[in-house]
Formats: structure tokens, sequence, C-alpha cells
């Protein structure tokens, strides 16, 4: 019989986690799976589950929870062989959107721990302060992490509407960040500008796909980086970020890294949603370090 550990987040997704995981957890018993379901209390919790499950050698980790909940137990689980199924409960779900994850479909999704092929896929690492923080989808400085900042003080509205809402209010207070950069062990340049993303996969604030070519398993980042803007400009340039339609943009810069140093005066950083750095950073990529259970026929 088939062992699956289930780590749930039942606070995910404003709630959403709790159901998601009794669907996970049903339709893996009925498919004759042996469900050991494990539910954190708080982050710390949820990492030292995650650890004594692995302990107890499941074939497979099933993880309901969003973006930042599987960040949380990343630590645990890159560089083992245990392979990872995700029940996206989040709100934004970037890293099942970059990955064809059923997004909408607890069972379907937590069914992959058994019906899906396995990735390998990157991690990547912040390095700041002297911790270590991995992360799977887009690590964001300057004006987008200022837009997250914003998006966890407001309380309205809901969804995606309130980023656009935290959009518009860090676009009346836009000021450029006056970066110093340094990538793959070039030397140090300044390097002004609205935003730099250092991606793994594509999207970041529940589908803008703010770096599109990247791709979670080629061994490498994706930094983009947009020059100081006028809101004028700034406003006319979100258009073609919703649609990924910006690299070709002169006030665009774009290229693939394994390290980049960051630091800046009013440096804010996120990654999977989750403030994680301040002033100056590394960020570097942790290639093929991840097993995780996707689709055998494209995307969902």
């Amino acid at each position: 019989m088939t062992t699956i550990a289930l780590i749930a987040n039942p606070r995910s997704g404003k709630g959403r986690g709790a159901a998601a995981a009794d669907a996970a957890a049903a339709a893996l018993s009925a498919a004759g799976a042996d469900v050991r379901v494990h539910i954190g209390a708080s982050a710390a919790d949820t990492r030292r589950l995650t650890g004594a499950a692995l302990a107890a050698h499941p074939d497979a980790i099933v993880v309901v929870g969003g973006d930042g909940t599987l960040s949380e137990i990343l630590s645990e689980l890159a560089g083992t062989e245990v392979p990872v199924a995700l029940v996206p409960a989040g709100t934004g779900n970037d890293f099942a959107r970059a990955l064809g994850l059923p997004r909408r479909d607890p069972a379907g999704a937590a069914l992959l721990a058994l019906r899906g092929v396995r990735r390998r896929i990157d991690v990547g690492e912040i390095v700041a302060d002297g911790r270590i923080t991995p992360f799977l989808t887009v690590a964001a400085l300057g004006f987008d992490a200022k837009v997250s900042d914003r998006t966890n003080l407001l309380r309205w509205p809901r969804g995606a509407a309130r980023y656009y809402l935290a959009i518009l209010v860090e676009v009346v207070r836009l000021r450029p960040t006056r970066f110093r950069l340094a990538c793959d062990g070039e030397s140090v340049r300044e390097a002004p500008g609205t935003l730099v993303a250092v991606g793994n996969t594509v999207s970041y604030g529940g589908g803008m796909p703010i770096c599109p070519e990247a791709s979670p398993d080629d061994g490498l980042l994706d930094v983009v980086h947009v020059a100081p803007l006028g809101r004028a400009r700034l406003l006319r340039l979100f258009p073609l970020l919703l649609r990924g339609h910006h690299l070709g943009r002169r006030e665009v810069a774009h290229r693939r890294v394994a390290e980049i140093t960051v630091s800046a005066p009013d440096l804010v950083v996120y990654a999977d949603g989750e403030r994680v750095a301040e002033k100056e950073c590394t960020i570097r990529v942790r290639p093929a370090s991840l097993t995780v259970m996707v689709p055998s026929g494209g995307t969902v």
C-alpha cells in the first residue's frame, strides 16, 4: 500500500485549506492509499511535522496550501528524494499555475501523488542577515515588493482586486530605487530602477507574468529590471506586464543568472508572497533540488 503524508495548512486561502485537505485525504483514501494527516498550527509547527513525516519514509508528501505554505517547508523538502504533490489552496497559487497543477480540484491535485509524473525543479534561495530563505516562484524587489507590503495592509477588496488597488496606491507614492547589482561574480554596478524581479517561475500576484520566459528546471533564475519610470509611463507599461509582453520594451532589461546580489537603502524583498529581507540580499539557484508530481498530459 502506498503511504502518503498529507501536510495541511487549514488557514491558507482564508480558510479554504481545511476543506481542500478533507477532499484531498478522502480522494487518496478512496484510491487505496494509507494517508497520514499532519495539520500545522504555525509555520514552525508545520516544519516540525514535515520533518517527522519524512523520517517515517512515506512514498510521497501531499502539501495542502498556497505558495507560502510550500515555501515554509522547502528547507525540509529540498534535497530529498520524496516527491511532493501540491494541492493549491492559497490566494495566488502561482507555483501551481507554473506547473499546470489543478487549481480548482483538490481531489485531482492530491491524486497526482499516485498518478502524476515526477519533475525535478529548481529552488531559489535568498541569503540575507545570516539566513537562507528558499522560494519557488518570484522574488520581488522595489515597486512590486512595496505593492506586496501595501496588499498585506489592505483589508478590502478581496482577491486580485486588492492587489490591483495596492498597485494604484503605490503608483501615487512612486519613487525610483537606487539599486546596486552584481550578477554571477561581476563587479557591482549602479542600476537605479522601478523594480527588480528574480524569477524561478513566470508569475506572481496571482498570475502577473513578470518573468514570462522563466523555467523552473533550467538551472537559472530570470532577472527582469525595469528602469526608473514616471507614473504615466509605468501605467502604460502595466497592460504589457499583465500579458507578459514587456521584455521587448527599451526600459526593461532581462537576463538569466545563477546568482545576483542586490542592495538599496530602501530595499524590501518579497518571495512567494512573504517578506523575507531588507537592504541587501543575495539570490541564487539550487538546481534540480525538489521533485514535484505533475500531470502527465500537459497543463490543467
